[in-house]
């Protein structure tokens, strides 16, 4: 009977399994030095649009700040997002699953910083 099998062994793997612990406590590391903006997503031409507009928006306010557009799965999780694109200012996920234009990024860095 299938109930009362071998108990599998835990394995400390994140959602996607491709995870160990190590890098999931290193992306927890560097989250927690959050000042900054940062697009989560795999590259595709959403999350590349949404960087785009993320850029015009600090030019149009003019804030001189570096965007960084994070690629690995495993910091992506550890801010929880499982749609992206993502936006993530200041620590805070602010936007995720959809693309934000120009006006949208700019409100949401007013409230936040503000």
């Amino acid at each position: 009977m299938a109930l009362f099998g071998k108990k599998k062994k835990k394995t400390e793997k994140c959602c996607c399994g491709e995870c160990d612990a190590a890098s999931m406590k290193e992306a927890e590391a560097s989250k927690k030095e959050a000042r900054g903006i940062k697009v989560l997503g795999t590259g595709c031409a959403k999350c590349s649009r949404l960087e785009t507009s993320v850029g015009k928006a600090l030019e149009q306010l003019g804030i001189d700040e570096k965007v960084e557009h994070v690629t690995d799965f495993s910091e992506i999780a550890s801010y929880g997002v499982m749609t992206t694109p993502a936006l993530v200012i200041d620590g805070k996920v602010v936007s995720y699953g959809k693309e934000l234009d120009v006006n949208q990024v700019v409100e949401m860095l007013k409230k936040v910083r503000d």
